[in-house]
């Protein structure tokens, strides 16, 4: 089954410079859940622009072992290799850089037999 198969319910756009990530939050046809982060890059080609894609699936199973890695990660920078440093600064909170859009979900017992809606990014 090819990933657009895949019932997205839940999107999260941060822009950050020539970088922009995605958390997409998804469900099979069987109604479990798992998360896809996608880091997509610009740059510059002879014609213009063009976008390198790498995308990671997290899967429910690994939600806390990711997340506790994660932190600790987060924390050891902060803490032990940029003490001096304000983090706060980047913690912008504008719609520009962050934003998110939850998908409508369609009840089961919909006369069409679908599940949820398509995500389209405006």
């Amino acid at each position: 089954m090819e990933e657009r198969d895949r019932e997205e319910l839940f999107s999260k756009r941060i822009r950050a410079g020539k970088r922009t990530y995605f958390f997409d939050v998804k469900s099979t046809r069987s109604n479990d859940y798992y998360i896809t982060i996608t880091e997509s890059r610009r740059y510059q080609k002879d014609d213009g622009f063009g976008y390198e894609k790498h995308k990671m699936f997290l899967y429910k199973e690994d939600f806390g072992k990711f997340m506790e890695g994660l932190q600790e990660a987060v924390d050891y920078v902060k803490t032990d290799l940029l003490p001096d440093v304000d983090f706060s600064q980047f913690d912008r909170e504008d719609e520009e850089r962050a934003e998110y859009k939850p998908v409508e979900v369609k009840d089961k017992d919909d006369d069409d037999g679908s599940f949820g809606s398509d995500l389209k990014w405006e």
